[in-house]
């Protein structure tokens, strides 16, 4: 007999019971915030319910996955359709090609992509495919940047790792990370000919937000062209959110490879590196760089991503990165009226969100953000949120996710819910 739960708390110690922390990831704990996790049983664009009933303007929004907000009909008929075909066949289908010609189409300087399941799996493909055709060990990344949890790029990531306090992971051994190189983000380093790459995220919102100065990603390319290094845009997050054409085109600088998740599959378990056709000649099965995926291209994610792709323009961002700009500075007031001080950093449609007690500037690097997420002030402000029917994401380095669902209706409910919970974690 199935055991009949409906609390949150219920499901969590459920949880505990047969999954490590209770999470399947740990960016969805609690443990930086306290409290017991929402068990999420639905969404539909904006808002997100849990299983005790209670409805949440949400901006999590699976981390960036869900551009067009959950559940959005068109997504949901191109995924029954395909579903009833077959959900998988370990074989070629027309979704795989019309999903790559869709990214291909829209981003400049990219001939070819290769999909996988996972944002995890592209990065680490790309770095793969990088010391396959350059010949070279040696990668550089950027401090607080989070690529995913590949062995060699957990050292001094940012996201779930910077959340938990942990430096970079137990079981990675030393030898993993001997060829990865750490600078700090915003300043271009010096490379030498042992370089195969430089891997950055376009813009950093996996230490919370950290805006690129003017000129970094130029400098960064032009450095790498100075050494023969490949230079690799992590656009899981940024990729089709920023721009159709992505960071590449939204900042009028082009990389070697591109990374891809969230958005691209409107959902579903997806990911995709993407390059020029000489570069990727090295790639298997046409060169020696070997890459397999048993579910890469997967009918279902494919269909979910070129609908989204679809659906969305270069107008359309454009207008979501207004309605960000006008949110995240009505923000920044409701909260400084009463009584904390905000930064409010946004990049197009991204946007964060720092607390402090005393007058400062938006951080331009990891540790300067560090400096916010260990004041104390977001735990109470986060649950003062959700006491009040707004879900951010349970920790300081992430930021928030605005959908083309969300409008004026969820930003004046937010900002009424902020003014409350400003007030709150002032007095915690």
């Amino acid at each position: 007999m199935v055991e009949l739960t409906t609390t949150n708390r219920a499901w969590f110690d459920r949880a505990l019971r047969v999954i490590p922390g209770g999470v399947d990831s740990p960016v969805r704990s609690f443990r930086s915030v306290g409290g017991t996790p929402y068990t999420v049983v639905s969404g539909e664009g904006a808002y997100v319910t849990d299983v005790e009933g209670t409805t949440y303007v949400d901006y999590v929004q699976s981390y960036g996955a869900s551009l067009l907000g959950h559940a959005h009909p068109d997504v949901v008929a191109a995924l029954r359709d395909a579903a009833a075909l077959g959900t998988t066949f370990g074989a070629p289908t027309p979704g795989e090609v019309l999903l790559a010609e869709a990214i291909t189409e829209r981003v400049q300087g990219l001939e070819q992509v290769r999909l996988v399941s996972s944002g995890t799996e592209a990065v680490m493909s790309a770095l793969r495919v990088a010391r396959g055709y350059t010949k070279r060990q040696r990668v550089l990344k950027f401090d607080g940047c989070y690529h995913g949890h590949s062995d060699a790029l957990l050292v001094a990531g940012g996201s779930g790792v910077a959340q938990l306090g942990l430096p970079d992971s137990a079981g990675v051994t030393p030898g993993a990370i001997a060829d990865t190189v750490v600078a700090p983000y915003n300043v271009v380093p010096t490379l030498d000919d042992s370089f195969a790459a430089v891997l950055v995220e376009p813009v950093a919102a996996n230490m919370n937000l950290v805006v690129p100065r003017a000129q970094f990603l130029a400098e960064l390319r032009a450095e790498c062209d100075r050494v023969g290094a490949l230079l690799i845009f992590d656009e899981v997050i940024t990729g089709f959110r920023l721009a159709v054409g992505g960071a590449a085109s939204y900042f009028d600088v082009t990389p070697d490879l591109w990374c891809f998740g969230k958005v691209i599959g409107g959902g579903l378990p997806v990911g995709a590196f993407g390059s020029t056709r000489e570069i990727f000649s090295s790639l298997a099965p046409q060169g020696p760089v070997y890459q397999a995926g048993t579910l890469s291209g997967n009918p279902l994610a494919t269909a979910a991503g070129t609908t989204v792709l679809s659906l969305v323009a270069d107008a359309d961002l454009a207008t979501l990165g207004a309605r960000v700009a006008s949110f995240a500075n009505a923000l920044r007031s409701t909260i400084e009226e009463a009584g904390l001080f905000a930064q409010t950093p946004h990049v197009g449609p991204l946007m964060g969100l720092y607390l402090s007690r005393e007058a400062s500037d938006a951080p331009t690097n990891f540790g300067e953000s560090k400096i916010f997420a260990d004041n104390g002030l977001y735990a109470a402000f986060f649950h003062a949120m959700l006491e009040r029917g707004v879900a951010l994401a349970p920790g300081a380095y992430e930021i928030f996710f605005v959908s083309l669902a969300h409008g004026e209706l969820e930003f004046e409910r937010t900002l009424d819910a902020a003014a409350y919970a400003a007030r709150r974690a002032r007095e915690a």
